[in-house]
């Protein structure tokens, strides 16, 4: 279960953070999540939850934002939707695809007091 250490890396960067902002209390971390990162939202809330139990951070609220997987062909330069991870561009079939967007994973905001 990947999404332990990533709630763990989110901990971290949040206590720094409020560390270098002499900030208290956190309400709302918003993250943004990529759809080939195959984080599964409702275990990293829940691993965020067991993690800061009885810590300052615990009832913070995770806000995630999903990006979908996104394909740009290298021949045509086609920008398409990836289907259940197919990377075949669908307007000339080439298998020369890359990634665009979807494999983002970061703290996009920390809302705080």
């Amino acid at each position: 279960m990947h999404e332990m250490a990533i709630a763990q890396s989110i901990i971290d960067i949040v206590e720094q953070e409020m560390a270098r902002h002499g900030l208290t209390k956190v309400k709302t971390i918003r993250l943004v999540v990529g759809e080939f990162t195959a984080v599964v939202p409702d275990s990293l809330s829940f691993c965020f939850e067991m993690i800061t139990k009885e810590t300052p951070l615990e009832g913070v609220e995770i806000e995630m934002e999903k990006v979908p997987l996104t394909g740009r062909c290298k021949s045509c330069s086609h920008e398409f939707p990836i289907q259940e991870y197919k990377f075949i561009c669908p307007q000339c079939g080439s298998k020369e695809v890359e990634a665009i967007a979807g494999k983002e994973l970061f703290v996009k905001e920390i809302e705080a007091e």
